[in-house]
């Protein structure tokens, strides 16, 4: 019987080259590897004997229901020995790993986790955009856009009446009630950053005001995946010639 475990493996924000070294080592000693959409194909070479299945879930659209992807995990293992999970960004941050973790434990499969780095921070920082600056905030909210129902998290407009930085993920589809959320609590000239397909050569930026941006991603025709960043810190950055 081969050695059952399963590894869930962050591979990062979309850059191949921006998975950790230890991501690339589980990808060598994987039998199988489960990969959703957001994650480089590119990443399938560092794992060449490796049975590759395609899990598909992206916003929108599942190829595989989590459900079923929890069973897979099990019955690859069973079958083939160690599975990685590879996710994109952090499998803990919006990723549901923790999820996938107590279903295979529960089932016998032993877990580990290699963290990767998040779209929620990587975008702002390859852009200068930092979300913490000493004297303009000192902290960081990072928030969904669309929770599971489908609907506009509560708690942007929580954050919307914070000082923090506001990292909002899976919100390009509700930006018109983002922004009108924000426009109750911050003036119209309140900085905004939208970075579609951070990272990767198709990469998208538009750069703001509560006032302008909704026109701005219209005319760039941002869509999914994308990172909403709103806060002063915008202004910090260098992509103000962007707006």
């Amino acid at each position: 019987m081969p050695q059952k475990k399963l590894i869930l493996v962050g591979a990062g924000p979309g850059d191949p080259e921006l998975i950790s070294l230890k991501g690339v080592k589980a990808l060598q000693q994987a039998n199988v590897v489960m990969y959703d959409a957001l994650v480089s194909e590119e990443l399938l070479q560092h794992a060449p004997n490796a049975i590759k299945l395609f899990c598909g879930k992206r916003a929108g659209t599942h190829y595989m229901k989590q459900d079923e992807i929890n069973q897979k995990i099990v019955e690859q293992a069973n079958l083939h020995g160690v599975v990685v999970r590879l996710k994109g960004g952090d499998p803990f941050i919006f990723g549901r790993g923790q999820e996938e973790i107590e279903y295979a434990e529960k089932h016998g499969i032993p877990a580990e986790i290699i963290p990767g780095i998040s779209s929620a921070t990587a975008l702002a920082t390859l852009r200068q955009i930092p979300l913490t600056k000493r004297g303009i905030t000192e902290s960081v909210w990072i928030t969904t856009g669309t929770t599971s129902c489908g609907e506009l998290s509560e708690d942007i407009e929580l954050a919307a009446q914070s000082t923090a930085t506001v990292v909002i993920l899976m919100g390009i589809g509700k930006l018109a009630e983002i922004i009108s959320l924000f426009t109750k609590y911050k003036t119209e000239q309140y900085p905004i950053a939208i970075i579609q397909n951070g990272t990767l050569p198709d990469e998208k930026i538009v750069c703001g005001h509560l006032s302008t941006i909704q026109q701005k991603a219209l005319e760039a025709n941002i869509s999914s995946p994308a990172v909403i960043i709103v806060g002063k810190v915008v202004d910090c950055s260098q992509i103000q010639h962007i707006r």
